[in-house]
């Protein structure tokens, strides 16, 4: 496989894209920080050093993303993603109600649950 080539071009495109440019915004800010801890260097060192690993860590990521085998695991996962079966906004809506209900309802019923008992268990040491 060459260098610049693109394995499967056309497949896993968003996938792809979207892994490298998280990737990329990684690659940034590490190099953010190797920069100010570049600080007490001369600029042209505090510039140069930052700008060659961005470089060299894009050209790896790029490199790696388009590994056959990475490739086929992008392309397998994009394929699975499009598989799956989406909830509509009404059925959330609907689910995260019902939750945030039985959560408040619980949170009532062990409340009065944990008053009665230290009611029960005061009275019974005396504390009450």
């Amino acid at each position: 496989m060459s260098i610049n080539r693109i394995y499967k071009r056309g497949q896993a495109t968003y996938t792809r894209l979207g892994t490298g440019i998280g990737v990329f915004v990684l690659i940034l800010i590490g190099c953010a920080v190797l920069y100010q801890h570049l600080a007490n260097q001369s600029i042209l060192v505090q510039t140069l050093v930052p700008a060659a690993v961005c470089v060299v860590l894009s050209w790896l990521t790029f490199w790696v993303i388009n590994k056959p085998a990475v490739s086929d695991f992008l392309i397998a996962a994009e394929g699975e993603i499009k598989k799956v079966s989406w909830s509509t906004r009404h059925e959330i809506a609907v689910s995260t109600t019902v939750v945030i209900t039985v959560v408040i309802l619980m949170s009532i019923g062990l409340a009065v649950v944990d008053l009665f008992f230290n009611w029960i268990f005061g009275g019974l040491i005396g504390l009450f």
